[in-house]
């Protein structure tokens, strides 16, 4: 089942890496159409894709960490998370990823990195003081978890794909407004050139949110697994189970989070957020859901 799960994970992050792709591409074919540049916006587009791309897979994991101001966990401060970590690690034949704190009150925790060997797992200093060690125990195989199946290889390159879609949306909008309503564009004219215009103002407009319902139909079932496979890990579901449910009564958010990161965190950082879409858009599945199941192993 584990084995299966990373041959999936992997075959996913390439539909992904490929769907981005194609995605630009369009999206560069658009803007050059609209903007009069021509061959010049799928010249850019592929420039994008490839240094994204190569940068997603090797350094994305690094941005995550800087963006979340994470820092090395202290030896001497932080003797008893890093035992846990290690001895977690033992038990389920991973190497030891390297150990990052969040200073922050909020109670959260993620893991990144492309593979096990290349993995880092992430703590708030609020998780680790409003927790047991039952309860810890629970979140850092949680999180060894995603490390194993090579959920974070999918989590953190989404990162940097939504990002960058979203980035591009924004500024392919910007500038297809001053080219062709500011009367500077030499693109298409007529009706084939209106066309156009809407389709680019369209794509700009919704291409944040495909990118990020992409990204949470992934994540949501990442989040099951990694909790069973949690459990039996440490081979004691309520534990887990008790770390969840003090989670969810929390009501702090954590600063240092945002949308293109919440999907890696154990439990939405967002918590306090309401709506009537709200479940649309949510990074994970109910937490009380995931409760029920722990509690019913």
């Amino acid at each position: 089942m584990i084995y299966e799960t990373i041959a999936e994970n992997k075959r996913r992050a390439v539909f992904i890496i490929a769907l981005f792709v194609i995605f630009v591409l369009g999206l560069g074919y658009v803007f050059g159409k609209t903007s009069g540049s021509g061959p010049f916006g799928i010249f850019l587009a592929v420039i994008i894709s490839i240094v994204t791309v190569y940068g997603s897979y090797y350094y994305s994991a690094d941005l995550v960490l800087a963006v979340s101001h994470a820092e090395p966990a202290d030896p001497l401060e932080h003797t008893y998370l890093i035992n846990t970590v290690e001895g977690l690690c033992l038990a389920a034949g991973l190497p030891c990823p390297k150990i990052y704190i969040i200073r922050d009150t909020a109670p959260n925790a993620f893991a990144t990195g492309r593979d096990p060997a290349h993995a880092a797992v992430v703590f708030t200093t609020g998780i680790i003081e409003k927790l047991n060690r039952k309860e810890l125990e629970g979140v850092t195989a949680h999180e060894l978890s995603h490390i194993k199946n090579y959920d974070i290889l999918i989590s953190t390159i989404a990162v940097v794909l939504v990002g960058t879609i979203t980035l591009l949306s924004d500024w392919m909008l910007r500038n297809v407004r001053w080219s062709r309503l500011g009367g500077k564009g030499r693109g298409l004219g007529g009706s084939a050139g209106l066309v156009l215009l809407l389709l680019s103002i369209v794509l700009a407009l919704i291409s944040p949110l495909i990118a990020q319902l992409l990204n949470l139909a992934l994540s949501r079932r990442r989040e099951y697994l990694a909790d069973a496979a949690g459990a039996l890990l440490t081979r004691y579901p309520p534990g887990l189970a008790d770390a969840l449910e003090k989670l969810s009564e929390n009501k702090e958010e954590l600063e240092v989070a945002n949308k293109a990161t919440a999907h890696l965190f154990i439990v939405n950082p967002f918590s306090n957020i309401k709506g009537g879409f709200r479940g649309l858009f949510d990074t994970h599945p109910p937490i009380e859901e995931r409760i029920r199941i722990l509690r019913s192993m």
